[in-house]
């Protein structure tokens, strides 16, 4: 797998500001997440300064529109970019987060784009998106959310579920049904401004690793005819564009926490000694580094195949399915080879690996269960 020169040099960059300005930051981010804080998120002083940072790096707006000020840079580079930036347990995105401009980029019109994308590429605005539901989460098409126009208006009733970023977000992208269509029939997306009225945050919810969900009401909540992203009825084209780019950088996160696991279980076992034998002489702990290490170079390239077409226009939802099951669930098994390798170390909260881990199951879990994964990869298969 050859990458090119550019892609080199950013990964390499990505690489020291993750061991620079990340790592060295995972023990403060990890004992604050212990008192009870939110994470394992960098605190406001934290956050400021790696905005600052990899801003005068030149990392931000990696894939954003070079029209609207960002470098529109291939899959494949981006792909070498999320990897490094997985192997910290630490979370920042690079902004602006990509599946959201991508849909925004995708089906925006030109007044949109001013007004939402370009200062989410800047950083002046965030997003969140708003699919699942109760009864309707890995099965999107089942939603129930409905959107009418009247008078000049779009009305929105209905609630949503599991919505990351709900609480801070400038603007959420909505996924309501418009009219009587049955499964994916009518399915739109809209752009809610912060602050909408009948725009309801009922709960918070925790979730594994310190995360936060939320779950929406929309109360008849009134928003403009223009708020609608790309065509009426035609919304879920988008919102696939929008999950395939989340497993594809899953596939590339999921790379970063397994070498990262990987790092930390051959450190341990070439030191720690049981009964007068090193860890790193005994077959078990060697296979389950053998076998995390070619799980992670057949993971590599997967993503570079699927980045590599996705650069010259294929269609690739197959590929992304079949990387989101076999990544998360070899960055899972990472990580617990890795806590089963240190023993009772490995089961403290104060180490990155047990942040990583839970980071590995939920990924497990959202933008499509694995199951979920596999039952589409068959039906593809089968020709169904």
């Amino acid at each position: 797998m050859q990458l090119d020169d550019d892609t080199r040099m950013i990964q390499e960059t990505v690489a020291k500001f993750v061991d620079r300005e990340l790592i060295p930051i995972e023990n403060d981010v990890l004992k604050a997440r212990s008192h009870g804080g939110e994470g394992p998120g960098p605190n406001e002083t934290q956050s400021e300064r790696l905005r600052k940072v990899s801003r005068e790096l030149g990392l931000w707006g990696l894939d954003a529109p070079v029209e609207l000020g960002g470098q529109d840079l291939p899959a494949v580079t981006i792909a070498a970019v999320k990897e490094e930036m997985g192997r910290s347990c630490v979370n920042f995105t690079l902004p602006p987060d990509s599946p959201n401009l991508r849909m925004l980029a995708a089906v925006g019109t030109e007044p949109q784009k001013q007004r939402y994308l370009k200062p989410y590429i800047e950083g002046r605005m965030t997003s969140a998106i708003a699919i699942s539901e109760p009864g309707a989460g890995g099965d999107p098409a089942g939603m129930k959310t409905r959107a009418v126009l009247q008078g000049g208006q779009w009305v929105i009733n209905g609630r949503k579920i599991w919505i990351s970023n709900a609480k801070n977000a400038d603007f959420v992208i909505v996924m309501a049904r418009v009219g009587e269509g049955e499964r994916r029939g009518g399915i739109t997306s809209f752009i809610v401004d912060k602050g909408t009225p009948g725009f309801i945050i009922e709960r918070e919810i925790p979730m594994v690793g310190g995360a936060r969900t939320y779950e929406i009401v929309f109360d008849d909540c009134r928003i403009p005819e223009d708020s609608v992203l790309g065509v009426v009825g035609q919304g879920y084209a988008p919102m696939q564009l929008r999950l395939l780019t989340r497993r594809l950088e899953m596939g590339s996160t999921s790379i970063g926490i397994a070498r990262r696991a990987l790092e930390m279980m051959c450190e341990h076992a070439k030191q720690r000694e049981t009964f007068g034998v090193r860890l790193a002489d005994r077959q078990a702990i060697q296979w389950w580094i053998a076998d995390t290490a070619t799980r992670i170079h057949a993971c590599r390239l997967m993503v570079h195949d699927a980045a590599e077409k996705t650069d010259r226009g294929e269609d690739v939802r197959h590929e992304a399915s079949m990387i989101k099951v076999f990544a998360t669930e070899m960055a899972y098994d990472a990580c617990d080879h890795a806590m089963q390798t240190l023993g009772a170390l490995g089961m403290t909260v104060e180490l990155p690996l047990n942040a990583l881990w839970q980071k590995a199951r939920i990924m497990r879990m959202y933008e499509g269960p694995s199951e979920v994964h596999r039952q589409t990869i068959a039906r593809r298969v089968l020709g169904r």
